[in-house]
């Protein structure tokens, strides 16, 4: 017997959201972290719309949004003239907006909802090693006692950085290679007056049109606090080769390797569009950017998610965000196949899924940070899909239904795709409107069968109610079935019955975001992420598809 369910090594945001999330779903796990404290830096800071949408749904959001602050665009400066400016401005539907908030205020968060399910980090507990056995895997961990304690956990998750142990142990290798050039960041407050909510990036080019000094300036909560990254002098960067920094942010102030507040200001002086005065140092490091990518996201019982994964340049705040949603992607299977409702091929999905994620943020942000500017900026497609990160999908997983016979509608998302949030939608025993991300806020799996003219009474109306208790049957009543009716449908047509329980799409944006036909039914994973599309709905079809995740 193993003496827990899963072992998480390290509680950075990705850690973190990986042990919140299995004890969400109902997983014994423990998570460990070599640091006797967090670090106190900003570190990492961007928060991307979709990253928002994944905390909404575990519990979280309303922390963050008290503590984070808007990002409302970038201002561009090349050779000191104004270029051209990045608006980050998305649809009206899309709940919310890009954010920034400090690293160490995110691991405070995310910490204290891990703790409302009885489960705390343990500090400083350091991994020694990992031993995969066909049933278990034997961890070794030291504590700050002196006690070595051997430990046995049916899964180990690494979310252990980029110098990752589990990663190691587990054989996986992580090519890739790091940048010649070395960086200094800095948490500053600036005096200047630029518009406040507004990153800036100021650059000059060679006589080849190539980077060759930058400095970019993101906002924090905090007045006048930003975030500062820039290219390091060579006559302080030690060797030519930047090898005198390490890849990775991890040197602190006061280790000697971070910039001083003069430093700071000196790039300030050349590459400030105004006159501008640096002051308040909390913090500053000196870096290599890498890019680095693991071959697989795992190897039998071990699993590695985040920087343990994958590492690249620190460009629109990806890193962060691609490694919570990693964790947010394999914890429900993770608690599944735990709990024995799935199959050892679930487990596959989680690689299947995130890999050519990861690839896609390396190679982007690779690009960029050799360019130096923004490119498309004002593309909508862009700004939703690479930075924002809300079309990231799924389309080849092992999990997805397959387009069916019958097609897939004109418009609204596809099997794979982000299901979207949509508002207006009334039911029966609440007087205000809800938000579909309302119905979502489960660990299980939410289908959706929407019944327009034809089925909301009689044989219409009994054929949905017969998909929802076979599908709820399919899924070890791990699923939340709805019944919505169209606008057009009146209010005093309710359908026969209790369950499943109604709500009308009252102001019609449904119809709208998913274009759904009367009688379809829509499966939506834990992970908020269109499963499948049915039409018209059949129980067998549905089970049949719920099989591919159910055991």
């Amino acid at each position: 017997m193993a003496d827990v369910d899963v072992l998480v090594v390290g509680a950075g945001p990705v850690g973190l959201t990986a042990a919140a999330e299995l004890r969400r779903h109902g997983v014994d796990c423990r998570i460990v972290d070599r640091l006797a404290v967090p670090k106190p830096y900003a570190k990492a800071i961007g928060v991307l719309p979709r990253t928002l949408e994944v905390w909404d749904a575990m519990g979280l959001v309303r922390d963050v949004l008290d503590n984070a602050v808007p990002h409302l665009g970038q201002l561009v400066f090349i050779d000191g003239k104004p270029g051209p400016e990045v608006s980050l401005t998305l649809p009206s539907e899309v709940p919310y907006p890009f954010a920034t908030l400090p690293q160490c205020a995110t691991e405070r968060l995310l910490a204290e909802h891990l703790a409302r399910f009885g489960t705390e980090v343990e500090r400083p507990t350091e991994l020694r090693s990992v031993e995969m056995r066909p049933d278990e895997v034997e961890a070794v961990l030291a504590h700050a006692d002196g006690r070595i304690e051997r430990l046995h956990a049916r899964y180990v998750v690494g979310c252990d950085g980029a110098h990752s142990l589990v990663r190691k142990a587990a054989g996986l290798s992580f090519e890739g290679d790091a940048f010649p050039e070395q960086y200094m960041i800095g948490d500053v407050e600036v005096d200047w007056e630029l518009p406040a909510g507004y990153s800036m990036r100021s650059v000059t080019l060679d006589a080849n049109g190539a980077m060759d000094d930058m400095l970019v300036c993101i906002p924090m909560p905090g007045v006048r606090r930003y975030w500062l990254s820039m290219l390091r002098p060579r006559a302080q960067a030690g060797g030519e080769d930047g090898s005198s920094a390490p890849e990775g942010i991890v040197l602190g102030l006061g280790d000697g390797h971070g910039p001083d507040l003069g430093q700071i200001q000196a790039v300030l002086d050349r590459l400030s569009p105004e006159p501008a005065t640096a002051s308040t140092l909390r913090w500053s490091s000196t870096f290599r950017a890498s890019h680095r990518l693991v071959d697989r996201y795992r190897n039998g019982r071990l699993f590695v998610a985040g920087d343990a994964a994958h590492i690249h340049p620190p460009v629109g705040g990806q890193g962060l965000n691609t490694g919570v949603q990693d964790a947010y992607n394999l914890a429900w299977k993770l608690a599944l196949r735990v709990r024995g409702l799935a199959t050892d091929d679930l487990l596959e999905s989680y690689h299947a899924e995130r890999h050519p994620v990861a690839r896609e943020v390396v190679d982007r942000t690779v690009r960029h940070a050799r360019s130096g500017l923004n490119s498309n900026g004002d593309d909508a497609e862009m700004l939703l899909r690479r930075q924002a990160q809300l079309l990231v999908a799924y389309p080849d997983s092992p999990l997805i239904q397959p387009e069916a016979a019958d097609g897939t509608p004109a418009a609204g998302p596809v099997p794979g795709d982000r299901a979207p949030d949509c508002r207006g939608l009334l039911s029966d025993l609440a007087t205000y409107p809800r938000r579909l991300f309302d119905l979502l806020r489960t660990p299980r799996h939410v289908l959706l069968l929407f019944a327009g003219s034809e089925h909301t009474s009689g044989d219409g109306v009994a054929r949905l109610e017969a998909c929802a208790t076979e599908a709820h049957r399919a899924a070890h009543g791990l699923l939340d079935a709805y019944l919505v009716t169209a606008a057009e449908v009146s209010e005093d047509a309710r359908p026969v019955g209790l369950r499943p329980p109604r709500v009308r799409d009252a102001a019609g944006e449904f119809r709208d975001a998913y274009a759904p036909r009367d009688g379809e039914a829509l499966l939506i994973r834990p992970d908020g992420y269109l499963s499948g599309r049915f039409h018209p709905a059949v129980p067998e079809r549905l089970t049949a598809h719920l099989r591919r995740t159910f055991a």
